[in-house]
């Protein structure tokens, strides 16, 4: 009994395996060319995110005015905050330096004070120097604050390109807040009428729950720098507006943003009225952040993101990784349009299998 003769029929052919390997090429092309644009592509990532999250107010304005002046307001509005935030920051982190560095030979006395008080520092003292040398280099520091001067330079030219960066990604929000939503309603009209509506719908659930989400964050951030500022004029810290601005600013990083803020406050308060100014705010800080993490922040974001905790954390977790505090910031928004992509998505195929988007 003859073999069977061989046969091609179970072997791919020469058209489909040249059709896999240009797929697989085109892919990793792709990716790479991704990674050269990697910067502008999270420009324009952030450019979009921030023309969504700009939109609330824009149309709540526009009601009263004409669209080009409530865009003109809003962007306004966005580009001196940080000029705001600067006025309040700078001048006493400066003055405080200041006062750091012209006082510290009277405070290297003052640790020399105390060691000789102490049998068992004194000893130390007697047999290593410690606090002579502790004042020799506090006497020395004035002098050298001219070697900063490199360091200074560093930090203007990372500055100038972090204003480019901002320039050009607000002017980047500023096209997509005038044209994006027109592109977006070109494609979808483009579409059969179902798929029309899903994705008008998906559009407009998107953007909502980033809009809710900023607007949220910043209300939370709101009561924390407020509730914060008060707590420092009853302690009668030094500075309580800046330091109530820096706890507003922390705020806004998920998960970890208000533990931040609280430390920076306490170990300022160690040089306020210690021990009593700082008890009294780590007590403070605690009870604040449950009444946050249990009451406020659920009631807040309650209608904004709908996200499981754990969803939360890990996109966090992620975003942070990726792009460090402004990838946590953009985590839990870029998650929540995810899911509710995902949701639309199915419940679209389950309205209408055969029309649905692939």
């Amino acid at each position: 009994m003859s073999a069977p003769a061989a046969t091609t029929d179970n072997f791919p052919s020469v058209r489909a395996v040249l059709r896999v390997v240009l797929v697989v090429v085109a892919v990793v092309l792709t990716i790479y060319l991704m990674y050269l644009l990697r910067k502008p592509l999270t420009w324009i990532f952030i450019a979009g995110f921030l023309a969504v999250a700009l939109s609330g107010p824009v149309n709540l304005f526009a009601r009263r005015m004409k669209r080009g002046l409530a865009v003109a307001l809003v962007y306004l509005c966005v580009i001196l905050t940080p000029f705001l935030l600067i006025s309040l920051l700078v001048p006493p982190i400066v003055t405080q330096a200041n006062n750091l560095v012209q006082n510290l030979p009277e405070y290297a006395e003052q640790v020399t004070d105390f060691v000789n008080s102490n049998d068992r520092l004194r000893q130390l003292q007697e047999d290593y120097d410690l606090t002579g040398k502790l004042e020799e280099q506090a006497t020395k520091l004035p002098a050298k604050l001219g070697d900063a001067a490199g360091v200074l330079t560093d930090i203007g030219t990372g500055i100038i390109n972090s204003v480019f960066a901002g320039v050009t990604i607000l002017v980047l929000s500023l096209f997509m807040m005038s044209s994006g939503k027109r592109f977006l309603d070109a494609y979808a009209t483009r579409q059969p009428a179902e798929r029309e509506e899903w994705l008008h719908r998906l559009y407009g659930r998107i953007g909502d729950a980033i809009g809710n989400y900023v607007a949220g964050a910043l209300a939370q951030a709101t009561i924390a720098g407020v509730t914060s500022w008060l707590m420092l004029l009853i302690l009668n810290v030094p500075y309580a507006l800046p330091l109530a601005v820096i706890i507003f600013v922390l705020d806004l990083i998920p998960l970890v943003g208000a533990t931040l803020g609280a430390v920076v406050v306490g170990i300022v308060t160690l040089f306020s009225d210690f021990p009593v100014d700082t008890i009294v705010w780590t007590i403070f800080a605690i009870i604040y952040q449950q009444v946050e993490n249990n009451v406020i922040q659920p009631r807040i974001q309650a209608k904004a993101v709908q996200l499981d905790p754990l969803i939360v954390l890990v996109s966090v977790l992620f975003g942070s990784a990726l792009m460090g505090v402004l990838g946590a910031l953009l985590a839990i928004p870029v998650a929540a349009a995810i899911q509710i992509t995902v949701r639309e998505y199915t419940a679209l195929r389950r309205a209408d299998p055969v029309d649905a988007p692939t």
